[in-house]
């Protein structure tokens, strides 16, 4: 009850402004366990009493691409845009995990340091703790949280781990995909997802060669999938030097009103609450067959196929639940 109360005050605190409050609330988050579930009740418990609902739904944009696509950069001016439109923003940097402490290890909020004074934008480093998908466990918890906290954006930007880099598309309402000229074999690229998932596609560092052709091999996949609604726009960029960061924007900013005015938002956000819901209930049964599992099998082993061995157990459990 303790610590329920603690993750009430805290998220009390980080709505009035205090950014200690919020690091807390979120470090809670990340530890997972009683902490992560006592700041879900006191999400609940603000939301359904002094909290409209919709206002503490944030609006999730992904940023996602293989390493060493600029992605870092282009979030950096991305935030210059939001704050020269007088608009708050939090950033949640997934980065991969310290083998030693599972602790982030790549510091964006180092690469992104012009922020660190500025009390509109909040920049918060997470690790993956060897999730797959370069997407931290905690980081929708993370999202809501800034969301009770004020934020109406919240930009979510991962390492990027090849194939499984389509775990970003479950986490955000639009997703900008990041490449370079010259991405590679654009068959594994389909593989990754990417054309799936996309709601925007950024070529950066497009003052290297191969813009054209990387270009074309975008626009020729874009035509032969099947992917429903609105085309995803290719753009050029060299978030270095700032080109082609108003466009992004400006598309990012548009894509979120036709969601709105469409009203797919909606479908959006269910199905990444069915995913979550999904998610969970799963990682309950994985604990549930660990404690089903003999801690030795011995004579099992010469009388039982596994598969029936198991079915044997399950029905042992359903019959426990029903008693």
């Amino acid at each position: 009850m303790a610590i329920r109360r603690d993750a009430l005050e805290l998220l009390k605190e980080a709505r009035g402004g205090s950014r200690t409050a919020l690091a807390k609330t979120i470090s809670l988050v990340e530890r997972g366990g009683d902490g992560a579930r006592s700041v879900a009740r006191a999400i609940g418990e603000l939301v359904s009493g002094e909290i409209p609902a919709e206002s503490a739904i944030p609006y999730l944009i992904g940023i996602t691409g293989a390493p060493g696509a600029g992605k870092s950069t282009l979030t950096d001016r991305l935030i210059n845009r939001y704050r020269s439109h007088g608009r708050e923003i939090a950033i949640l940097a997934v980065d991969p995990s310290s083998p030693y402490t599972g602790g982030a290890i790549l510091g964006d909020r180092i690469r992104m340091g012009d922020h660190a004074t500025d009390p509109g934008v909040y920049i918060r480093s997470m690790a993956t703790r060897g999730h797959l998908g370069g997407l931290a466990e905690a980081v929708p918890q993370a999202a809501s949280v800034l969301g009770v906290a004020g934020f109406d954006e919240v930009l979510i930007e991962t390492v990027g781990v090849g194939q499984v880099e389509v775990e970003i598309a479950g986490a955000a309402d639009t997703t900008v995909v990041v490449v370079n000229p010259g991405w590679g074999d654009s068959i594994q690229a389909n593989k990754a997802g990417l054309m799936e998932i996309a709601d925007l596609f950024v070529i950066n560092k497009a003052d290297r060669d191969g813009v054209r052709e990387t270009r074309r091999d975008i626009e020729s996949m874009l035509d032969l999938s099947k992917q429903g609604g609105p085309r995803p726009q290719v753009l050029e960029a060299v978030a270095t030097t700032d080109r082609g960061m108003d466009e992004i924007y400006s598309a990012i900013q548009d894509h979120k009103r036709s969601l709105f005015e469409s009203g797919k938002i909606s479908t959006i956000r269910e199905e990444r609450f069915r995913a979550e819901v999904r998610k969970y209930l799963v990682d309950m049964v994985r604990r549930e067959v660990e404690e089903l599992m003999p801690d030795e099998f011995g004579a099992e082993v010469s009388k039982h196929d596994p598969g029936l061995f198991a079915e044997e157990l399950f029905a042992r459990y359903k019959k426990a639940m029903r008693s």
